[in-house]
């Protein structure tokens, strides 16, 4: 089986375009390869992320990470963190964990494979190296009003028109 592909494009890009702000993580770094820690294999743990800049108005953020070069039409979430408070701006390695991890009203929704916590990179062996889209959105409301059954699609969707800024690293992992 052939799993050479034509690499898919920046989700992002295709949003309408919101201000950016710094998006730093001590685990990765934007365009470098993401350590196996973070894989589901060699660890599954959840880097750490840490965040600034980002619009006064802010009442919440929505934390994010997405293959987009899944075989899939859709690609493949790893990880969403819903409502989480505008008092914290760190994301300390592990915390995707699980929900007792989180501040506040926090909660994850399930991944694609089906976990309530952070699912590390897991790309097909012998695939072209997969963009793991680490992002963190700073919303205009303090709850989506979503819950811990609804997808990371329905969390996207509903997030769309609630962020005024977006903050975005990108390793890269292959198996």
């Amino acid at each position: 089986m052939d799993l050479q592909r034509p690499i898919a494009p920046n989700p992002y890009e295709m949003l309408p375009a919101v201000p950016s702000f710094t998006l730093t993580s001590a685990d990765m770094a934007d365009g470098a390869p993401l350590p196996p820690i973070h894989s589901l294999d060699g660890g599954n743990i959840s880097p750490v992320l840490s965040w600034a800049g980002f619009p006064s108005e802010t009442q919440s953020f929505l934390v994010s990470c997405f293959d987009a070069d899944a075989p899939t039409p859709a690609g493949y979430w790893h990880w969403t963190v819903v409502d989480l408070p505008t008092d914290i701006t760190q994301m300390e390695q592990g915390w995707g964990e699980s929900d007792l991890m989180l501040a506040g009203a926090a909660f994850h929704v399930r991944t694609d494979g089906g976990a309530f916590s952070y699912e590390g990179a897991a790309p097909p062996p012998g695939d072209h190296p997969h963009r793991y889209f680490f992002a963190v959105h700073a919303l205009d409301v303090e709850t989506l009003d979503l819950s811990h059954e609804d997808s990371p699609t329905k969390v996207a969707f509903t997030a769309l028109f609630h962020t005024i800024a977006r903050a975005v690293i990108v390793p890269t992992f292959q198996s």
